[in-house]
């Protein structure tokens, strides 16, 4: 029985090859469908923005008068807030600590102490000086906190001389966050659909206190904790137990530092989080499967520039970026370091919401991923800017299920949860030219133990829905190319629509329920030969 529907799935194929399918089937492939320079991208095709305005979903740390005058980006006034609706700032006046006197304690202002200590590295000739500071005001992780990997590299880091300029420079640029940044930061929390706009130079200042671990409340990670749902944000985690992963880290955030103290970057960046108010209805979508790219070479941040670029998120945004971990997404945020700020305001993703980025700029070159990523050498950006002086780079972070067996993937539930987080991505409010494609890969496979088949599929339909054609990068994977755009020259040829897609989805699902080894494009194919064969 197995031989005959495999007979019948081939036949079908080869028919409709046969009609103009364009490529003939040929393992190895690596690269199929559309033209790679015919795929829609930025800044020809974009996603008009309108005029810079600040309003009730949409704050702005820059005057906006000031930018629509002379484009100059100076700091919108403003006060620090001190509640759970914003960023607590190292500099507020309730940021303070006892000090214990002979007579009766005193509350002091930790801003002042910083100041203070900061202050002591304009002449820092060792990496211990910076332990030493760090550590002054944060005194309860004073014998907790380690700096083995932060000593180490500036014992191995090249020009020791250079690297404490770059220190001192740092330092100074942490401490003019007071005037830098004057504008309380909203925290962009789960269910908003709220947008954060700041200039690369705000950026620069907060990453600096960020560094020096300067962020009040956000050090402990305790369940209880009051951020224990967002992301940690200050740097201490990066200094310590040391790995050639935090080696080569520590080079790529350097690079970051060192551009930004000699030359700093005089653009905006916008943190846009999304959210979807219920879901999507699949069953009844009538959009026609979007134009594919796919590919076994390149990258999505190389040959996808200017399309909408898939970070494969944590729900953490940033995942291992300030620890161990090395994988797409912390690469992601090492190159373009400016990411990394996302991790001060943004809480954990939940099932419908996403993280947007526009703008952010690239300092890095690297090689390899994991164990085998290496700090290259500076990047020149020459990514056009938009009209809010944003660079034309777009990244979405989507976080997938990590499942802890392959047939979690198959249950409906689950499979309805990834295409409303894909499509809460892929989605645009706006629309100038077009829409930019997507650039995007094996989302969720690898440790998230996803189908990399069913999830480029997931990712067709959600793209489809959300009038984008899609760039599939297999990451070297040839074999991976020839299925997936058989499947997709199929579903075109065939006129599946995404609902109807949906619906063959849906049964094979309650199919595996049964057959737990059923192949999902398998029973694709012969679900269309047993309908044409009863007609």
């Amino acid at each position: 029985m197995r031989e005959r529907k495999e007979s019948t799935r081939e036949s079908l194929m080869e028919v409709e090859m046969s009609q103009g399918g364009g490529v003939s089937p040929s393992r190895g492939a690596a690269c199929l469908g559309e033209k790679l320079a015919s795929m829609r991208r930025a800044p020809e095709y974009r996603e008009d923005p309108g005029e810079l305005q600040f309003g009730p979903s949409h704050t702005v740390l820059i005057n906006v008068q000031g930018f629509k005058t002379d484009k100059q980006l100076r700091p919108q006034p403003g006060a620090s807030v001190w509640n759970s609706d914003h960023v607590k700032m190292p500099y507020s006046v309730r940021n303070t600590f006892t000090k214990q006197g002979p007579f009766r304690n005193e509350d002091k202002l930790r801003w002042d102490l910083i100041r203070k200590k900061l202050n002591k590295l304009s002449n820092v000739t060792k990496s211990e000086t910076i332990e030493e500071v760090i550590k002054s005001y944060n005194v309860n992780y004073k014998n907790e906190w380690k700096f083995d990997a932060l000593h180490l590299f500036f014992e191995k880091g090249g020009s020791k001389p250079e690297l404490f300029r770059v220190v001192k420079a740092m330092a100074e640029l942490a401490l003019k966050l007071p005037d830098i940044c004057p504008k309380t930061i909203p925290l962009l929390k789960q269910g908003m659909n709220h947008s954060l706009t700041l200039s690369q130079e705000q950026i620069s200042c907060l990453l600096a206190n960020a560094f020096f671990c300067t962020f009040p409340h956000r050090n402990s990670t305790h369940p209880r904790a009051e951020y224990s749902n967002y992301p940690t944000i200050n740097f201490n985690r990066l200094f310590g137990e040391s790995s050639q992963r935090k080696q080569e880290k520590l080079k790529t955030i350097f690079q970051y530092f060192r551009s930004v103290t000699e030359t700093p970057p005089q653009g905006l960046v916008t943190f846009e989080r999304r959210s979807l108010v219920g879901p999507h209805d699949w069953i009844h979508c009538d959009s026609k499967i979007s134009k594919l790219h796919i590919t076994s070479e390149g990258a999505i941040e190389k040959e996808g520039k200017g399309m909408l670029q898939v970070d494969f998120a944590c729900a953490m945004v940033g995942g291992g970026v300030l620890g161990s971990g090395l994988v797409q997404e912390e690469i992601r945020f090492l190159t373009h370091t400016e990411l990394i700020v996302s991790r001060l305001f943004t809480e954990k993703l939940s099932d419908r919401d996403v993280l947007c980025i526009t703008g952010p700029q690239c300092y890095s070159e690297y090689t390899g991923y994991s164990d085998t990523y290496r700090w290259v050498g500076p990047h020149t950006d020459t990514t056009e800017r938009d009209g809010w002086l944003r660079r034309c780079t777009t990244i979405i972070a989507i976080d997938a299920i990590k499942f802890k067996s392959e047939q979690q993937q198959f249950e409906m539930r689950n499979v309805e949860r990834e295409l409303n987080k894909a499509y809460c991505g892929f989605r645009s409010r706006v629309q100038a030219q077009g829409y930019p494609s997507v650039a995007t890969g094996n989302w969720g496979c690898g440790a998230f133990n996803g189908d990399s088949k069913l999830k480029a599929l997931i990712q067709i339909m959600a793209a489809s829905e959300a009038r984008r054609d899609v760039v599939y990068f297999t990451f070297g994977n040839k074999e991976l190319v020839q299925e997936i755009w058989n499947m997709h020259n199929f579903l075109q040829k065939q006129h599946f629509t995404v609902g109807k897609l949906y619906s063959v989805l849906k049964k094979f699902c309650e199919r595996r329920r049964y057959n737990p080894a059923g192949d999902l494009y398998g029973f694709i194919y012969q679900s269309y030969a047993d309908l044409k064969s009863r007609h």
